[in-house]
């Protein structure tokens, strides 16, 4: 089974000429991002210039990327590696691939990975009120909504209705929370 592996991870380092490691350890200090850190420290308030957020599956690593977004690495089933993942992954060039069985991806995540990859990603600066009003015609002014859900549930309607920015108190959620990334789309 070893013998195995080797040769799917080398054959993987080859087919996709970038660095994919995998991963045996849940408490692996490279994976923090996706085990260790709460929603609050991925934002890193002190330091917003380091705040990341996760975004989950193919569909919600490619918009972010088709909207700039910075991948810092991504965390893929072995299993999935080969599928709608790989265009993806191969997107982003030399950024580290680790990847496990679905049992341990679970153990590191807290839930199955039903789509098979999530991507750390670089947090944008966020914008003033005054760069978000800036030449829009409607707005939607988001206050004190606190449930991830609804916030992405509500980002996916503005876009539907033709809503031109979003502007979120501060006491709202998190709009790069995990959850309402996925929703959102």
């Amino acid at each position: 089974m070893q013998l195995y592996t080797l040769l799917t991870q080398t054959l993987c380092i080859m087919y996709f000429d970038m660095d994919i490691i995998k991963i045996n350890d849940p408490d692996a200090p490279e994976i923090r991002a996706y085990s260790r850190l709460t929603e609050a420290q991925l934002r890193n308030r002190l330091e917003p210039e380091k705040g990341i957020f996760i975004a989950e599956s193919p569909k919600v690593i490619n918009t972010a990327l088709d909207c700039g977004m910075t991948p810092l690495s991504f965390l893929c089933s072995e299993k999935k590696i080969d599928s709608p993942a790989r265009a993806v992954i191969e997107r982003c060039g030399n950024v580290p691939v680790y990847t496990a069985e679905d049992d341990l991806l679970e153990t590191i995540s807290g839930f199955r990975l039903t789509r098979g990859v999530l991507c750390a990603m670089r947090r944008p600066a966020p914008l003033s009120p005054e760069e978000v009003c800036n030449g829009a015609r409607r707005l939607a002014v988001l206050e004190n909504i606190v449930d991830a859900t609804n916030v992405g549930a509500i980002f996916r309607s503005a876009a539907a209705l033709g809503i031109d920015g979003v502007v979120l108190t501060p006491t709202c959620s998190d709009p790069y929370i995990r959850r309402t990334v996925r929703v959102s789309m």
